[in-house]
């Protein structure tokens, strides 16, 4: 797994956000496994924007620059733009069952 600082604390601050809503779910022993075992790549940015969502930019950037050639992820605007760079997205259930079984 790879990751950028740009996205880590995109996670960090969305873990603050669930935990408010739901606060009888801990989010944070996943935060912490995903910043102990993730390697973080340098933060790149992308000469034009790609998504509909500008902010979702920096998932194909860190594959790009990690050399990544999958994303996994269910959000829209990312799923629309697989392929872009050679890179596929895929939604985190077809991973599971594609990739893991």
């Amino acid at each position: 797994m790879v990751i950028s600082q740009e996205i880590l604390d995109e996670y960090r601050r969305v873990g603050q956000i669930l935990s408010g809503q739901f606060p009888a779910i801990d989010i944070w022993p996943i935060i912490e496994l995903v910043t102990v075992e993730a390697e973080i790549f340098p933060s790149y940015t992308l000469p034009e924007p790609v998504c509909d969502d500008p902010d979702d930019d920096k998932f194909l950037a860190c594959a790009i620059a990690s050399k990544c050639k999958t994303i996994i992820s269910g959000d829209k605007h990312l799923l629309q733009v697989s392929g872009f760079k050679g890179i596929d997205i895929i939604k985190p259930r077809d991973f599971i069952d594609n990739y893991l079984r």
